[in-house]
């Protein structure tokens, strides 16, 4: 087994990252509208190609409230990724408070049929200087 097997066994076979932006200009907090973006990279790490079926989203503001979102794809494509290739996409979000959350999985088929969930990891929306 080489270090590069071991690296493999840590990573999942698809891997999530996330980075946001609070959208000044277009929120509005005098009527509790905040806009947020969200820039996500999708990593295929396992040794198989996959291609990104579905979406699901959980959307939660600092009032509780969540809101839930399924769709085909994302941003109006379904990426297929060979092992060790990327997707990176933006979108946004619409939230009543200045902090939120948001956390979900893509369902994902491998060229072998199998089908599975890659998690995406909760993150924060937030306005910036609001969290210490």
């Amino acid at each position: 087994m080489t270090a590069e097997d071991n690296d493999n066994k840590l990573k999942p076979p698809i891997q999530v990252d996330v980075e946001t932006n609070y959208i000044e200009e277009q929120s509005d907090p005098a009527r509790d509208r905040y806009i947020f973006s969200y820039t996500i990279t999708i990593q295929n790490h396992g040794s198989v190609p996959a291609k990104l079926l579905t979406r699901h989203w959980l959307i939660t503001d600092a009032n509780g409230n969540t809101q839930e979102v399924r769709g085909e794809g994302v941003v109006g494509e379904q990426p297929y990724l060979a092992p060790n290739e990327g997707f990176r996409y933006t979108s946004g979000t619409v939230l009543a408070t200045p902090v939120g959350s948001m956390r979900g999985s893509y369902q994902m088929i491998d060229d072998d049929g199998r089908q599975f969930d890659a998690p995406i990891p909760a993150f924060t929306l937030s306005v910036p200087r609001i969290i210490n």
